[in-house]
């Protein structure tokens, strides 16, 4: 089979990917869904009268999601580059359009989610993925540009503040909160003046201040957070539930498919508290092997934004490896009552199509990034398709 039709360049200059961020990909979703089979089963059985209603549910969002992987991980960066204005585009409307009564989807007070008809979409997972690519290729185009203000950063903060607003308008103050931190991040790390942000957090502290108290709920959430040992039928329930299961994990857990009673009685466990499933039945030699895997991931995908001679691929794969990782100790710090809830997903766990789309989109473009040599931007799938 003649390979050479993929490209121009003869295929002996060609890097290969780093194997072991798709491996580990495979693997943390891999044990996702295990989780998740041993975690909804009750509540699947209760509420929908299939055990398996989520899990179903995931395994599609999961076969889009790893379609997506390969096409991000085998397009050129140039092409992502080209076609990121039209993502910005479609992320901030679908955005702003889940806030309009009547199309955005209602739920416990909130709008965050669009029906699709055949399914559900939350455009705030996009806007992760989003921000992450906007500000990386921002970043790439202002690095010859004198440090002046108006050019190298303002664009980029009104634009990184619409997209937070966005979200923030879909009474979502948590992701809000993390999309702004996660672009804080790659300012810093893009080599801009942390002096130029002061003034811009210096109007959103307060303001996220003063959301948090217009909104009882997350009155309720800091307040159980502080007092955790009281208000267990209503504020706390769910972290006291989830500490149970926790605890009756021990070192060894339960083991998979042991008929779990703990987990039951955590309320919506496959979505945020889903981590609670897998101490039980794994225990705490199970967050050690989650961790070590997650350390893994983390590595490898420094490693890639370190080796990698493309500066928008280096700050993109590095933001993602941010998000990814960074979503993940913070959900398992909610699990175990280390910080208030916040409604952070767990990547690869947590049941939801959005969130599990554009994690495995991001792992693509690490997959990617990992390929991007001085010699190789990665293969043009328009050659793969036409030639």
């Amino acid at each position: 089979m003649n390979f050479d039709i993929i490209a121009e360049k003869p295929l002996e200059k060609y890097r290969k990917c780093d194997l072991s961020l798709v491996l580990l990909t495979f693997l943390l979703w891999g044990i996702g869904i295990v989780t998740l089979y041993i975690s909804s089963g009750s509540f699947g059985s209760r509420s929908f009268g299939d055990p398996l209603y989520f899990v179903k549910k995931q395994l599609i969002s999961s076969a889009l999601g790893f379609a997506l992987f390969i096409v991000v991980a085998v397009v050129r960066v140039e092409t992502i580059k080209k076609w990121l204005p039209v993502i910005v585009g479609i992320s901030m409307l679908l955005s702003f359009v889940t806030v309009i009564p009547g199309i955005g989807i209602e739920k416990n007070g909130a709008r965050r989610w669009l029906n699709l008809g055949f399914a559900t979409f939350q455009p705030s997972e996009m806007i992760k993925f989003t921000v992450v690519l906007y500000l990386a290729n921002y970043f790439e185009k202002q690095s010859k540009i004198p440090d002046t203000f108006d050019r190298s950063v303002f664009p980029a903060v009104v634009l990184t503040f619409l997209m937070v607003l966005s979200v923030s308008l879909q009474q979502d103050m948590s992701t809000s909160i993390f999309i702004s931190v996660l672009a804080v991040i790659l300012f810093i790390v893009s080599g801009s003046k942390i002096f130029w942000l002061v003034p811009v957090m210096t109007i959103v502290i307060p303001l996220c201040a003063l959301f948090i108290c217009l909104e009882p709920y997350r009155l309720h959430r800091i307040v159980g957070f502080l007092d955790q040992d009281s208000f267990a039928q209503s504020y706390n329930y769910q972290i006291i539930s989830a500490r149970r299961a926790i605890s009756s994990g021990g070192l060894w857990g339960q083991g998979l498919g042991s008929g779990l009673l703990k987990i039951n009685s955590v309320p919506e466990i496959q979505s945020d508290y889903i981590f609670a499933g897998w101490v039980e039945s794994m225990g705490f030699c199970g967050v050690l092997a989650y961790f070590a895997l997650l350390a893994l991931f983390a590595w490898r995908g420094i490693v890639c934004s370190l080796s990698t001679s493309s500066r928008f691929a280096a700050v993109a794969s590095f933001g993602f490896v941010v998000s990814i990782v960074s979503q993940s100790v913070l959900n398992v710090a909610v699990v175990g009552g280390l910080v208030p809830t916040t409604g952070i997903p767990l990547p690869f766990f947590s049941q939801g199509g959005s969130s599990i789309l554009f994690t495995l989109a991001g792992c693509g473009f690490l997959v990617n990034a990992s390929r991007v040599t001085d010699d190789y931007d990665s293969v043009d799938i328009e050659e793969v398709l036409y030639e």
